[in-house]
């Protein structure tokens, strides 16, 4: 394993940060008062008919698909990384409102389940932060490939730019499957040539003083820093498609 991957996969003892971390998650509730609804988990169960519909909005929508990392578990609804991108989005000029589309305990599989309501709307940019249950899971790593370029390729038949965030595995499964799974984000991004956030967790996993007690979802100052690192993605991209738009 190279350094860097060491490096990475030292960090994801974020493996058990993973978003999710299965009951923990669920044994923890948060409100969401004030957010888009979502269910507080994900059921393969569950229909579209089950699901809450959106709030209906006038402005283009920017929708960030993700586990309990971007529900914000553990947060004030206005603390979670979404609702930090809404107000960059707001300071920059930018006419998009950002859908937290988070839901905690969320496989790979789970949302491309819930893709096609987490799409209603004018959505103009999908963000696709998924994979850490995958990994606290061990699930095969082609099955996360699987659903994540399912995902990517139906948010693409809509015309809709995807940026897609990268995730790491915990060392504990071992080196062939920490990097096998290191190597579909940035093989999916290639492949698909949609932009990369290399590691939505960077400069944040393994941090006592940016994660909660639980060691595992981000404090107010974790969220701040996980929003620089799709706001560094995620500006430019928006700040092209809202030129595009103004154009007459």
């Amino acid at each position: 394993m190279t350094p860097s991957l060491q490096k990475a996969a030292a960090a994801a003892v974020i493996g058990f940060i993973c978003c999710g971390c299965g009951n923990k998650e669920r044994a923890q509730p948060q409100s969401d008062r004030g957010r888009t609804p979502v269910r507080p988990q994900s059921d393969s169960s569950q229909t579209r008919q089950d699901l809450p519909t959106p709030a209906v909005s006038g402005r283009a929508r920017i929708v960030i698909l993700g586990d309990s990392l971007t529900a914000g578990l553990g947060l004030p609804v206005d603390q979670s990384y979404p609702s930090l991108l809404q107000h960059r989005i707001n300071d920059s000029g930018l006419t998009f409102d950002v859908i937290n589309g988070g839901v905690s305990g969320d496989t790979s599989a789970g949302g491309l389940s819930r893709l096609d309501w987490s799409l209603q709307g004018d959505v103009r940019i999908l963000v696709v932060a998924l994979g850490g249950n995958d990994a606290l899971r061990a699930l095969p790593v082609q099955e996360l490939s699987q659903n994540l370029s399912e995902i990517i390729e139906r948010a693409q038949a809509r015309r809709i730019t995807v940026i897609l965030a990268g995730m790491e595995a915990p060392p504990n499964w071992g080196e062939d499957y920490v990097v096998a799974f290191h190597k579909v984000y940035p093989a999916l991004a290639a492949r698909y040539h949609v932009a990369l956030v290399p590691f939505l967790l960077q400069n944040v996993a393994g941090s006592d003083t940016l994660n909660q007690n639980d060691g595992i979802h981000p404090t107010a100052a974790g969220a701040r820093v996980v929003a620089d690192n799709v706001w560094s993605v995620l500006k430019p991209i928006a700040e092209q498609l809202q030129h595009a738009r103004s154009k007459p």
